[in-house]
């Protein structure tokens, strides 16, 4: 799906890309960018919209056939993209074509080939439906938990990439069926109802392609970065046994006082407790320290070792008893 020789720019009017190509509109909305932009540029518009404008162009030259590489994408962006598409194929596309094909064919007989074509149509979107909530609930919370640093040892996008199959196909079985067996003179909504079917046939191709050629190789490649850090993680803990060193038990038996524990903490780890206990997750602490999530993640795991406390309630009471912020600047639902 390649044409090295065309790329779309940043700088080019985003209505050239849809005289180029009408099939972006659907990007546009699945981006929740609006219509009527204007004679503004690409890069314009995604800015406006708080996109990310390679993850746009990445997604509109796959779409369109261009050269693409999935290392310039937003892998959140992307993330939310594809749930968009979700929702317009279960919640709009096959409703609507449901609707036209109730209209156009008559299913007054169980052993009418009318009637045996909606059944095919419901199981088929039943599949669909199916297909695209398994992503939703498990697929993409894992995604979203990887880009917080927390990794599910259960589960890897390779185990989902193995059963990840095409959903297209049937639509196509459908349009020969309809095309082939059901013998009707003139109807002009079953002929609008078959180019729905072929236009839908072409977008979940694309959508399942994108999955498989964008989505999947950025999680991969989110799992081996986080695999990496974790391991020079674990091989700095075997040779630093000062600063990152957990707070130690005494001969008697009972753990560092907190006074201990407090001085063992970095500026860096005490502004993170802090961060933590005000409700922040290691996406938003990132964000807001101008770090990586996976410096993030290791500094929490630095916190707990030294102050043996894992919890987000625990370390929020830490803070408060410590002085580190007064409670006032707590979230109340953080403390109840």
């Amino acid at each position: 799906m390649e044409n090295a020789d065309h790329k779309y720019l940043p700088t080019q009017k985003m209505r050239s890309l849809i005289s180029d190509n009408s099939l972006l509109l659907m990007n546009l909305s699945r981006f929740g960018i609006p219509l009527g932009v204007g004679d503004k540029t690409v890069m314009e518009v995604c800015e406006e919209n708080g996109i990310d404008t390679s993850t746009f162009l990445t997604i509109a030259d796959y779409t369109s056939g261009h050269s693409y590489s999935h290392e310039s994408i937003n892998l959140g962006q992307l993330m939310e993209y594809l749930r968009k598409a979700h929702g317009y194929f279960i919640d709009f596309q096959l409703p609507m074509i449901r609707r036209k094909l109730l209209e156009a064919i008559d299913i007054s007989s169980i052993d009418s080939i009318g009637f045996l074509i909606m059944r095919f149509y419901d199981e088929y979107a039943a599949e669909v439906r199916n297909h695209m909530e398994v992503e939703n609930d498990h697929v993409f919370p894992y995604v979203e938990a990887l880009l917080d640093g927390t990794v599910d040892k259960n589960f890897s996008i390779d185990s989902y990439a193995r059963c990840h199959q095409h959903i297209a196909s049937k639509l196509q079985e459908l349009k020969d069926l309809i095309v082939r067996y059901y013998a009707e003179k003139s109807n002009h909504l079953l002929t609008s109802a078959l180019f729905d079917i072929i236009t839908c046939e072409q977008d979940l191709t694309t959508h399942c392609q994108a999955e498989d050629d964008l989505f999947i190789p950025a999680v991969r490649d989110l799992e081996k970065k986080i695999e990496a850090e974790d391991a020079k993680h674990d091989q700095a803990d075997k040779g630093n046994h000062d600063d990152n060193a957990p707070a130690k038990e005494d001969e008697s038996g009972f753990s560092a006082t907190d006074a201990e524990k407090l001085s063992m903490l970095s500026e860096r780890e005490k502004e993170i407790v802090c961060l933590i206990a005000k409700g922040l997750t290691n996406k938003e602490i990132a964000g807001k320290l101008f770090l990586s999530v996976h410096t993030v993640a290791t500094h929490r795991r630095n916190i707990t070792g030294k102050l043996h406390i894992h919890s987000p309630a625990g370390l929020t009471i830490f803070a408060i008893v410590n002085g580190l912020l007064p409670i006032d600047e707590i979230p109340r639902n953080n403390i109840l």
